[in-house]
């Protein structure tokens, strides 16, 4: 990039990760969360009359969906969150940047924004999923799948808007499996980025070539913070998801997908990166510094890939049946949380995911060295879940 990115891009990234507490959005304690919580952080926002608040329509069991709208500048900038309601990271990181203009509005990047960009924001565009806390929409469909049928309402005020809008630049904003690593690195990804095709030759037009330039100025940015956890999605087009259509109807978009980070189940961590990385590259896009980036920046990032799991026991001998002889294994296990059948709670489960030679997967929480230590045959099945506290059981010593 150029010198400008070396003294003030850095500088200010900087600047807003050390004095990130000062501003992030207070009340919120957990990444778990309804519009009804979300509603009650937004409020002095608006009362402040830093926003501007319109409402789009309604989600398909009558939730209101809002735009929050801020600036003057001539590029207009659509930034949407949570289309699927149990990814809710970026959402928290964009009450922070609320938070941060409300606080903070002669700061050089507010006032910079203000006057160069118009910020379209929808906080949550899937206000069901979200009081669920699942993927899919109130009609059980995943509406990032619903970019040409839109059969969902949900999927109709997106599109709506962007048609109304026509905004130069678009974030699609996400959360992926915490467990993706960055490619062979037995890195986990902490933030992966795409700037999707328009068709599927997965070529390069202007409007995708903008997009690039943008992912490359916010991998830069974020490489001052996670040099070695920072991927890159697949490219493939998929003809009904919005990201891709969006970009094909002329809005150069960048997906940000907010992965893991060990020992930060609620990923406060990459809502920092969320909120550093988005404020100072929707600077870099109003001083006209991100269409000088260096799409090799973006090009060179490795891709996501899955070898990650949350717990891994490692040399470990299975004898799976009396008629086969004992092996070396690693075990691959995942943890999740589920309603228990007889208590009505949320419990804590555990599921063995992958069996053999896990030498090239890391574990996102865990990892124990079995020593040899040999593995109870009956419960070491593929997907057989289990309670978490149950673990130990897997080996019959530890």
């Amino acid at each position: 990039m150029t010198t400008f990115f070396q003294s003030t891009i850095q500088s200010l990234a900087t600047e807003l990760f050390k004095s990130y507490d000062s501003y992030k959005a207070s009340g919120i304690v957990s990444s778990r969360f309804t519009q009804a919580e979300m509603l009650q952080w937004l409020h002095p926002f608006i009362d402040q009359h830093v926003f501007e608040k319109s409402v789009l329509g309604t989600s398909a069991e009558g939730r209101e969906i809002a735009l929050y709208s801020m600036g003057d500048g001539s590029a207009k900038v659509l930034i949407w969150s949570q289309m699927h309601g149990d990814e809710p990271t970026a959402t928290m990181a964009l009450m922070d940047i609320f938070s941060f203009f409300t606080k903070n509005p002669e700061h050089i990047a507010a006032k910079t924004i203000r006057e160069k960009l118009t910020l379209l924001v929808i906080p949550m565009l899937n206000p069901d999923g979200a009081e669920r806390f699942t993927r899919r929409t109130a009609q059980m469909i995943d509406m990032n799948r619903d970019a040409l049928a839109l059969a969902t309402p949900e999927a109709k005020i997106l599109k709506n808007t962007r048609d109304t809008y026509q905004p130069e630049y678009g974030f699609n904003l996400h959360d992926q499996e915490p467990r993706y690593t960055v490619g062979t690195t037995q890195k986990i990804t902490a933030v992966a980025l795409l700037a999707p095709a328009t068709d599927v030759s997965r070529g390069d037009n202007s409007v995708r070539l903008r997009a690039k330039r943008v992912a490359s100025t916010l991998a830069q940015v974020l490489n001052l913070f996670i040099p070695e956890n920072l991927a890159k999605w697949d490219d493939t087009f998929y003809s009904t998801a919005f990201g891709d259509n969006i970009q094909k109807w002329g809005t150069s978009t960048v997906l940000i997908e907010s992965g893991g980070w060990r020992g930060d189940s609620n990923k406060f961590f990459i809502r920092k990166l969320n909120y550093i990385g988005l404020l100072v590259t929707l600077y870099a896009i109003a001083v006209g510094e991100s269409s000088k980036a260096d799409v090799a920046v973006y090009e060179k990032i490795p891709f996501n890939m899955k070898l990650g799991c949350d717990y891994i026991i490692r040399n470990a001998v299975l004898k799976a049946s009396n008629q086969t002889v004992s092996v070396r294994v690693d075990i691959g296990i995942n943890f999740d949380k589920r309603i228990n059948v007889l208590t009505g709670q949320m419990d804590d489960y555990a599921t063995i995911m992958e069996i053999g030679d896990l030498s090239a997967f890391t574990a996102l929480e865990k990892e124990v060295n079995a020593n040899g230590g040999e593995l109870d045959a009956d419960l070491i099945k593929i997907d057989h879940s289990f309670s978490a506290g149950k673990i130990e059981l897997l080996l019959k010593r530890m």
